[in-house]
This record gives structure tokens, C-alpha cells and sequence, in this order.
């Protein structure tokens, strides 16, 4: 079961093509390579500079000596606290079976408070993951996965997402969303800068905003429960390709974290399992890990919403998944 069932593309003219953000671009061969990074010299500013900023806290210790230490601890909190919301305690239901109809079976998981990036990885972001030597580091790739590494490759073969070449982001789609990186690209940058990736059950959290209130509420969309396509990007908003990171801000959930419905598919660090009508679990060929959100060639509206969820090859690297960051309320502390 794979995103592919889940969207349709618009047809394109022969003059047309994809970008690596998913793009459409007057012509194949254009391609503005974003400039390389001038780091420092200093390990702990240019974690810094690589905007690290959740391991310069969670490591601190090592640099209680460093001359500039607590105003770069203070840089890196103050960063924290602009690209991260919280999610308040929560519950959520979700659906066991591959159609999530009245009465269909649901599990109830409550969720504690946890932070939430505002907005998902963009290439210019993960640009300094590979720079800062992500790929290398097999410190954050589980080690039965190490032959693999070798295919995370762009379109050039140099070590990056799928659709980058020679290594670098197209640089007019800098604050678009990170594509064509598999799970566990997801996974070991979301550890490299400090972080992780939610479970399927904050991400819907954090889309649904199912408080403990007297309330009850329980939304279908980030920003209520009617389909509004000028809060975000799918099939039917006709946008047609990716967009800002920034952009859809009347689509953002109540705490301002934008986008939890649309642009791009968010890999989530739950395993996606699910049963048939039958009540029989479902098993693919490959490790499925569980995608949220929709994205902008998402055709069918009931799949765009805070509590459908749907399962992607782990190791899939396709044009319309990207990531976005979570991180735990005590790591945030330092």
C-alpha cells in the first residue's frame, strides 16, 4: 500500500517537468544548485550554524568550558522556542482497519505534552544535514541498514535526497518542504539535529487538537471541521506542485503549527499497522511505516484530514513525502 494509490497527478505538456520539490518547471535541464556553506572552524558554533540546535542542548556538558557557550546555549533555546509549539495531554482514536467507517474498530491513545516543529524540514534545512555529513555519520542509521546507505543518492549519485543534484537543493525551492527522502533519512535527521519524528498518534494530536475539556472537541481539519482548500494544499486548492513552508497560515492548528494537512505526506515514527474487514492484519512486502497529512496531489478530501493515516514502504523515497520535526518537553529543558 503506497502514496501512489492516494493521488493523481494533473497531465503536464511535453515542455513541462518536476523539479525536485515537485515543481513544475518550464524545462528539464533547469536547475539553480544552491551555494555551498561556508562553516566555521569552532565544533560548537557551526552545530549552531547547522542549526543543531536540539543536540548543542542535550549535549551541553561538553562545552561548559567554551568561551561563547552560554550565549550559543541561549541562541540555540531561543531557536527552539521560535520553531517549536507545544502540543498539549491528549487522546486520540485510531482506526484499525483499512476503512475507517462507523463502527469500525479504534484504538484510544493518550498522548502527553511534547513539542511540535511549526513547519515541516525544508531543502534548505536538510542541505545542512548533508553538508554537516549526515550520510556518514553511521551513528544515526541503524547498522542493518548500512548497505542500503549507498542508494540514498540524488540524481547525480552524490549522497542527498532523490531529486537533488550534485549534492546541492535547487535554491528557488529553499523553503519548500524536503522531498524524496525515505523514512529513515527522515529518522536520522530529525536525530542528527536533536530531535525525532512524532508518533502517528502526536501527529494526529497535534491536527486534531483533542483536549481533555469539558468540550470534547475533536477537529477534522487543523483549523475546524469543515474542508476549506484556501487553508491548504491538495488535489482540489489547483496549485498543482509544492509551496512555502510558510505558506497556509490560516490553515494552522490553534498552538500556529502550519501545514499538518497538505503540501507534503509527514513520515511518522509509528510502524503502520492495520487490519482488513476480515479483522486480518495487513503485511507488505517491505517494513510500512505510517505517512499523515495529505499532500498537494492528494485527490481524495477524506485523506487529507487530521485522522486518516496510511502506510509507505520504509525505504520509499517518492516526490510528495517529507518530514517534520518533535521533541520532547524534558530534552527541550537541557
Amino acid at each position: 500500500m503506497g502514496i501512489a494509490l492516494f493521488s493523481r497527478r494533473k497531465k503536464l505538456g511535453a515542455e513541462t517537468d518536476q523539479t525536485p520539490s515537485g515543481v513544475r518547471s518550464p524545462a528539464r535541464d533547469i536547475y539553480e544548485p544552491a551555494e555551498p556553506l561556508t562553516l566555521s572552524d569552532d565544533p560548537l558554533e557551526r552545530h549552531v550554524q547547522l542549526e543543531r540546535f536540539g543536540f548543542v542542548l542535550r549535549h551541553g556538558q561538553q562545552w561548559r568550558g567554551h568561551a561563547r557557550a552560554q550565549s550559543l546555549f541561549a541562541d540555540a533555546a531561543a531557536a527552539i522556542d521560535e520553531h517549536f509549539a507545544m502540543v498539549p495531554e491528549g487522546f486520540v482514536s485510531i482506526a484499525q482497519t483499512t476503512h475507517d467507517g462507523p463502527g469500525c474498530p479504534e484504538v484510544d491513545v493518550e498522548t502527553v505534552p511534547f513539542l511540535l516543529a511549526r513547519r515541516c524540514v525544508t531543502n534548505e534545512s536538510f542541505q545542512k544535514f548533508v553538508d554537516g555529513g549526515g550520510y556518514a555519520d553511521l551513528n544515526l542509521w541503524p547498522e542493518d541498514l548500512w548497505p542500503h546507505l549507498i542508494d540514498f543518492k540524488d540524481q547525480t549519485e552524490q549522497p542527498g535526497p532523490r531529486f537533488w543534484r550534485d549534492g546541492r537543493h535547487d535554491k528557488r525551492f529553499a523553503d519548500h518542504p524536503v522531498v524524496g527522502i525515505c523514512y529513515y533519512e527522515a529518522a536520522a535527521y530529525a536525530a542528527w539535529a536533536g530531535y525525532r519524528l512524532p508518533t502517528g498518534a502526536e501527529w494526529q494530536m497535534a491536527a486534531s487538537w483533542r483536549i481533555r475539556s469539558s468540550a470534547h472537541v475533536m477537529r477534522r481539519y487543523p483549523w475546524g471541521d469543515a474542508l476549506d482548500t484556501r487553508r491548504c494544499n491538495i488535489w482540489a486548492s489547483n496549485i498543482a506542485h509544492t509551496v512555502s513552508v510558510g505558506s497556509y497560515e490560516a490553515g494552522a492548528a490553534p498552538n500556529g503549527v502550519l501545514q499538518l494537512v497538505g503540501n507534503v505526506w509527514e513520515w511518522t515514527g509509528s510502524d503502520y499497522t492495520v487490519h482488513d474487514e476480515g479483522g486480518r492484519m495487513v503485511v507488505g512486502d517491505m517494513l510500512l511505516m505510517e505517512v499523515r497529512g495529505g499532500a498537494y496531489d492528494t485527490y481524495f478530501a477524506s485523506q487529507a484530514t487530521s485522522q486518516f493515516r496510511t502506510g509507505l514502504a520504509a525505504l520509499s523515497r517518492v516526490h510528495n513525502v517529507g518530514l517534520r520535526c518533535a521533541l520532547d518537553l524534558a530534552a527541550s529543558d537541557g
